[in-house]
């Protein structure tokens, strides 16, 4: 069976470096028969910016965001997939807040009964993955961090490449060429 895998980019930028990444990653477990979407994080229409901690995807029985936006079926659709691909560039130590905003709402994603200590999500077991680059070569690790307590958290599998000195947008083919195939790689390690 073909896996689902689901590429969020938060980039803004429709030709920078994460683009190029997640299209290299798309391309090659494609090449494998993986079933993929790529959903560009920053041209989805919100109501909201990220959760707004209302808890009443907490009252259902199902895991879903309560407000109808466009993260909603998005939302649905990491439940679905066998693995997700965050890709990312660094802004200020962290993933963009493009991302951010699907990233806070998979908050919808998890039951918790506090008086139990347990939690429920569709995602435990899946296979997370972080693509993410940056100019210089500070900050990929604190932006790392969220994505691998949340993997750990949820008892996901979790890979990433973070690609360093990558330049500015559109530059990642030309500083970093080596970046392809690891990322091809790590693609064909993940189907």
């Amino acid at each position: 069976m073909a896996k689902k895998i689901l590429i969020l980019n938060g980039s803004p930028k429709k030709d920078g470096n994460t683009s190029i990444m997640a299209d290299w990653f798309s391309t090659a477990v494609r090449s494998k028969g993986a079933e993929v979407e790529i959903v560009r994080t920053a041209f989805l229409k919100y109501k909201t910016l990220g959760c707004i901690s209302c808890r009443k995807c907490q009252e259902s029985d199902r895991y879903e965001c309560c407000i109808d936006d466009d993260a909603k079926p998005v939302l649905t659709k990491m439940a679905e997939a066998d693995a997700i691909v965050f890709a990312t560039l660094l802004y200020f130590f962290g993933a963009s807040a493009q991302l951010k905003l699907i990233f806070d709402r998979m908050f919808s994603l998890y039951k918790w009964d506090n008086d139990a200590g347990t939690m429920q999500t569709p995602l435990k077991g899946k296979t997370m993955v972080l693509l993410a680059s940056a100019f210089e070569d500070i900050g990929l690790d604190a932006l790392e961090k969220p994505f691998v307590l949340t993997a750990e958290y949820t008892d996901m599998k979790f890979e990433s490449i973070l690609v360093a000195n990558a330049g500015v947008s559109g530059e990642i083919s030309k500083k970093r060429p080596d970046s392809k195939e690891k990322i091809e790689k790590l693609a064909m390690k993940i189907c």
